[in-house]
């Protein structure tokens, strides 16, 4: 099992800036995919933002040029810097940890809510 702890997120005025971490503990494989997925209201769950235990990362488009994805190996915590938010962005921030291998799992987070008002 994978634990998966969120905190960062609040609520913030258009334009503004928040920043998510994410503390992975248990059986994270030594390759693994972390980063975040968001959902608003009424809507499906979206890529935010991804970044692999080699560093390469993958963005949402709506995101690109906005959110910054980066990790901290030593702590297995990923971190989440958004900038410039808007009101689309206001969602559930899910964090999400995907080991690889053939017996690969996917673990989330409780999700943290992140509200952009204009």
């Amino acid at each position: 099992q994978v634990q998966l702890v969120e905190s960062g997120g609040g609520s913030v005025q258009a334009g503004g800036s928040l920043r998510l971490s994410c503390a992975a503990s248990g059986n994270v494989a030594r390759n693994h995919n972390m980063g975040w997925i968001r959902q608003a209201p009424g809507q499906e769950r979206e890529l935010t933002a991804m970044i692999t235990s080699f560093g390469m990362t993958e963005y949402g488009d709506s995101v690109k040029g906005r959110f910054t994805i980066s990790r901290d190996n030593a702590k297995n915590t990923v971190y989440l810097e958004m900038n410039n938010l808007n009101d689309d962005d206001t969602a559930i921030y899910y964090c999400k940890l995907t080991n690889w291998g053939v017996n690969g799992e996917t673990f989330w987070g409780q999700g943290t809510q992140v509200t952009v008002s204009s």
